[in-house]
């Protein structure tokens, strides 16, 4: 892992939250390659290279929207879990739903975050520097 860029998955339908992100990242200096998928659907595809996406190389770090179009996040959760190729990949959840159910049922998923956009707001600088900080430090399992 060391020298290892991690790229960022970012799954998220909503453009504006999408662009504030991104502009985050930039704020916090971070060059990490973001790569942006609309919703599960696209992010399966980009996570097995499938429907002329090329596969999303190792190591990455999943930042992953619940309330989306097509596969949400909770199914995108059960597919990557099910799959024995991408059921070790490190997924926070940054979404608007405050819901317990979502959280238990993310969590249940083996998320390594959840994290509500809502209260992020300021401190939403101070979030993007924790996951630097986090993908710094930690080791991740062989294959990612």
């Amino acid at each position: 892992m060391p020298g290892n860029t991690v790229t960022i998955l970012l799954v998220e339908d909503d453009e504006v939250d999408a662009e504030a992100i991104d502009r985050a990242f930039k704020k916090a200096r971070i060059a990490n390659p973001i790569i942006l998928a609309k919703d599960g659907i696209e992010a399966i595809e980009i996570l097995r290279g499938s429907k002329s996406q090329l596969k999303l190389e190792n190591p990455f770090l999943i930042l992953l929207d619940l309330n989306m179009p097509r596969m949400n996040g909770i199914e995108f959760l059960e597919e990557i879990r099910s799959d024995e190729s991408l059921n070790k990949s490190i997924v926070f959840v940054l979404t608007t739903s405050e819901d317990d159910r979502d959280i238990l049922t993310a969590y249940d998923k083996h998320v390594a975050g959840y994290m509500v956009k809502s209260r992020a707001g300021e401190d939403f600088l101070e979030l993007i520097n924790m996951l630097e900080h986090y993908w710094r430090i930690i080791e991740f399992p062989p294959g990612l």
